[in-house]
């Protein structure tokens, strides 16, 4: 039942029924009321009729008798009359005994029905006869009609025509069942007609209605069919292109969304968008590095603002108070990060903010590379400087007494000279490496001599240390192509900080091995070792792990940035194993035929 209320349909139906049911029954009220009347009025006009053409049959026939006749003929069966002249002198029609049901005393006592004899005029009446014969009409009404009687001998009198309305009431009984017949006819019509007709108007909107079901659970491209032209017709037109043009603003919108959502993935910049109550609506991949970074140095889950650094908050607060634009910087995790944060705008209010992050450990570890390199370059250099200056200035103002002073006073001149020269030379050399200029002349190498030649360049040394310098080759016939040269220079920086670094009766080795495609070098000592904090930094430029910069010991801090510079050149890695007080171990490993 509640489905019938909710129903179109059944709204539709209800509502065409019920006006129908409501003009049907006043229409019926009046046609009752009308025939009712009617049929009484049709007998008065009949009976009044009737009662003149007795009168002037009465009047115009001075045969009494035939008179009589013609006047009982005229009442017929269906009629009664009394024609009364006076209290002696009265004629029944029909002359039968029981139909005398009209006694001269109920009309003498009649006031309305005497008004015949006594103001000459006709008279009509509706009531119950005290003496009804009948059976059939003892419970019926009847209608008394009286008109003036003027007799050919000149007696006057009245002509009183009477019938039951039974005949009536039957009449109007059988209209009634014929309207109420009528009525039930057309409530049956009605309702199938009103229930067909609801069917058809609303067969389209409920075609509309699935469809936009379908609509709103995204089937945007859901068609409704156009079965009629009228405005029905009209408004699945209307439906079927906001269809259209709902699937083309998502697409537009989803289009755009998508090129949105690649720039802020492709953004080198992290991008965070807030709304005015500063939850986090929006993020690209840098800033959630970002606020990983911060979760991860909390030690909680996300929690939306509660989860942001301080300084963000902070920022946030000051951009939507102020409604300007503000700046930040914050170091997590070792990185360090710029925050520009920008308010965004609902027409005139402030409806939240957009943050942009700009990782800046890069430039700032590259202006500390700068201001490093600057500060060990400088340092590099006082030294054979002031020596330099101090030598020339000592030789200029004849300080030194005899030859073999000045001899030695030239000879540090020179070495610094040489030093200053290696110096330059190694920057040079690095920089040309990682500005990626360094050309290699490769050739194919057999490992064996090659090796054993550069290691016999420091057996001098190593006997003067009572170092124990050797080779050892773990595979035969090894062989590779590489740049000799620049392979070289490794090997000798390799070995010349492990003799630097190892003591007296100590020990250095070359190991050689093939492992696969690829050859494994290993410089191996019994030196003093490098810190353990010392080793992620031994690669980088001037940096010395025994911290000792006295000249003739320590070297210019490039070397090994450069033999990592020129082994990953050659496709290869180089590492480094260390202990204080057990040694220090390189391995670099170089991939063959690949250049």
């Amino acid at each position: 039942m509640m489905w019938f209320w909710r129903s179109v349909v059944g709204k539709l139906w209800f509502t065409i029924l019920l006006l129908v049911s409501c003009v049907l029954f006043v229409l019926t009220m009046l046609l009752l009321k009308f025939f009712e009347t009617y049929h009484v009025q049709e007998a008065e006009k009949e009976l009044t009729q009737l009662a003149v053409k007795v009168s002037e049959v009465m009047e115009e026939h001075e045969d009494e008798a035939l008179a009589r006749s013609i006047a009982s003929s005229l009442v017929g069966h269906t009629s009664r009359a009394i024609i009364m002249v006076d209290k002696t002198h009265y004629w029944y029609l029909p002359s039968h005994s029981e139909l005398r049901n009209l006694p001269l005393s109920f009309i003498e006592k009649d006031e309305e029905l005497k008004q015949a004899f006594t103001k000459r005029k006709q008279v009509k009446k509706k009531t119950y006869l005290p003496n009804v014969q009948a059976q059939n009409d003892r419970n019926s009404e009847w209608l008394i009609v009286g008109v003036p009687l003027l007799t050919a001998d000149g007696k006057q009198g009245a002509v009183f025509v009477y019938q039951s309305l039974k005949a009536v009431e039957d009449t109007t009984k059988q209209t009634t069942k014929f309207i109420f017949l009528a009525a039930f006819i057309a409530i049956v019509l009605t309702t199938v007609f009103a229930f067909f007709l609801s069917t058809r108007i609303t067969a389209p909107l409920r075609k509309m209605r699935q469809a936009a079901f379908e609509v709103a659970r995204g089937k945007f491209d859901t068609k409704v069919p156009i079965l009629t032209h009228d405005e029905i017709g009209e408004l699945a037109m209307a439906f079927n292109q906001m269809g259209r043009r709902l699937q083309f603003n998502i697409n537009a919108l989803n289009q755009e969304k998508e090129q949105l959502a690649s720039i802020l993935s492709s953004m080198a910049d992290g991008v965070i968008t807030f709304n005015r109550d500063g939850e986090i609506l929006i993020t690209n991949p840098p800033a959630e590095r970002f606020l990983q970074a911060w979760y991860f140095e909390q030690g909680n889950e996300r929690e939306m603002m509660a989860a942001l650094p301080p300084q963000v908050k902070d920022l946030f607060t000051r951009v939507v108070n102020e409604e300007q634009e503000q700046a930040a910087e914050v170091t997590l995790q070792g990185r360090t990060w710029v925050i520009l944060m920008t308010p965004l705008y609902s027409q005139t209010a402030v409806r939240g903010a957009v943050a942009v992050l700009r990782d800046m450990t890069e430039e700032r570890r590259l202006d500390k590379l700068r201001k490093d390199f600057i500060a060990n370059v400088s340092h590099e250099l006082r030294t054979p400087i002031a020596m330099l200056q101090g030598y020339s200035e000592a030789i200029i103002d004849d300080i030194a007494a005899t030859d073999e002073e000045k001899k030695e006073m030239a000879k540090v001149i020179y070495d610094e000279s040489l030093r200053m020269g290696r110096l330059v030379n190694d920057l040079l050399d690095l920089a040309r490496m990682e500005a990626g200029h360094m050309t290699l002349n490769v050739e194919t190498v057999q490992l064996r001599p090659y090796i054993e030649r550069i290691i016999h360049k420091f057996q001098g040394l190593a006997k003067e240390k009572e170092i124990d310098l050797s080779a050892e080759f773990r595979s035969e016939d090894m062989h590779m192509t590489i740049d000799p040269d620049r392979i070289e220079q490794v090997l000798t920086n390799l070995i010349d900080n492990a003799l630097r670094h190892t003591n007296e009766h100590g020990m250095v080795k070359v190991i050689v091995e093939r492992s696969g495609d690829a050859v494994t070098i290993h410089v191996q000592d019994s030196g003093s070792g490098i810190p353990e904090d010392d080793l992620p930094f031994v690669f980088e430029r001037f940096y010395k792990a025994d911290k000792a910069r006295t000249r003739g010991r320590s070297g210019t801090g490039l070397g090994l940035a450069i033999a990592k510079n020129i082994v990953e050149a050659h496709k290869g890695t180089i590492t480094v194993h260390s202990k204080l007080g057990e040694g220090t171990t390189f391995t670099f490993t170089l991939p063959e035929n690949k250049h």
